[in-house]
């Protein structure tokens, strides 16, 4: 069997070695006879995979002791409701600093729900080219939280500066943000946010398993009367399980992460890898007047690499013929168009030297 090149955005590519692992696994986990995917998840043996993912993912992200780890269900998008859910309940109102769909999507779940919700700053004045810059950010002065999406999956817009917030009386205001996209792709100071959430089917693992990252002392601001499965407080307090959590794609994350810490070496070797990986691309898209990035450099993802050719009546023939190399699912998000090559961690630099290749003999061929 031959293992083809998956750029795909998301459910994303997972790390060879891991697959490996798991399959190895899978039958019999540890002598056991049955597969983690069978086992009760009050059992000694699972609660031992839980209990180690969660410490390789504090190493990994270097998380203080004052936050809570939380492995959900539903993905980033029940986060949409879940965050103002848990953080409006002693008032105020939900900030958001947009830049795309995926921003977009969080204030208007907020606004579904009734509750208060301010545009604090958006990239749609400049085409989502740019994020905002600190000096735009606005929040309101009643503001709860501030939102932000650290990485659009779709338009390939990342942030390069944490945001900051301060109220009126100078108390900042609590960092709220969809890492979704980027999250372990390189070092992050966690402290300096209330909440992180982020789907695991990027860089974490397979679908149905979403991460939160909370302070603690944001687990009193919830409303009144939400679903307990809803409630971080209460998922905290129950270790992630008032009821069954996601078992095999919690067991799955924990083998990337520790593939991440004893594989490639921690954050800081991945995030080298990860910035060669999107130079490299960047500067195949920039020294050529065949492909084009409209985003402007100091926010291009490194992990979304969207590109669209001089010629569009091209782009099928491109696809088609990229699958025929074995380079996998570079099709644009269907609101977008064009292509999009998504350089997560477990894409081989390989698999970009190979795109790289390919395209630089279609243009080549019909340039």
């Amino acid at each position: 069997m031959t293992r083809l090149y998956n750029f795909c955005a998301g459910p994303a590519a997972l790390p060879q070695a891991v697959l490996e692992r798991a399959r190895e696994e899978l039958l019999d986990y540890h002598g056991r006879g049955l597969s983690v995917m069978e086992m009760s998840h009050r059992s000694p043996e699972f609660v031992a995979i839980a209990e180690q993912a969660e410490r390789d993912l504090r190493e990994l992200l270097a998380v203080p002791d004052n936050y809570r780890v939380l492995f959900l269900q539903g993905g980033a998008s029940l986060q949409f409701a879940m965050v103002p859910m848990n953080l409006l309940g002693r008032g105020g109102s939900a900030n958001f600093a947009c830049t795309g769909i995926w921003g977009k999507k969080a204030m208007a779940e907020v606004e579904r729900l009734g509750l208060p919700g301010h545009l604090a700053a958006s990239s749609e004045p400049n085409g989502h080219t740019a994020v905002p810059t600190q000096a735009e950010l606005s929040v309101s002065t009643d503001a709860a939280y501030l939102h932000y999406t650290s990485n659009e999956t779709i338009g390939g817009l990342e942030y390069d500066y944490i945001p900051q917030a301060t109220r009126p009386d100078g108390s900042p205001v609590p960092l709220v943000c969809d890492m979704s996209s980027n999250i372990l792709s390189g070092p992050l100071d966690v402290s300096r946010f209330g909440l992180i959430y982020a789907g695991a089917q990027k860089n974490i693992g397979p679908a149905g398993l979403t991460l939160v990252i909370v302070r603690d002392d944001l687990l009193d601001q919830a409303q009144e009367a939400i679903p307990t499965l809803f409630d971080y407080k209460a998922m905290a307090a129950a270790g992630s399980m008032v009821n069954t959590p996601p078992t095999y794609a919690w067991y799955l994350s924990g083998l990337v992460f520790d593939w991440l810490k004893n594989d490639i070496g921690g954050l800081a070797a991945m995030d080298a890898l990860n910035q060669r990986k999107a130079d490299k691309l960047y500067a195949a898209i920039d020294g050529s007047s065949f492909y084009s990035n409209p985003i402007k450099p100091a926010n291009r993802s490194r992990m979304n690499v969207p590109f669209v050719l001089a010629d569009a009546r091209l782009e099928k023939t491109f696809l088609d013929e990229a699958e025929q190399a074995g380079l996998l699912n570079l099709k644009g998000h269907r609101s977008v168009g064009g292509m999009r090559a998504s350089l997560y961690n477990a894409v081989p630099e390989a698999a970009v030297d190979a795109l790289i290749g390919f395209m630089a003999d279609f243009e080549n061929k019909r340039g």
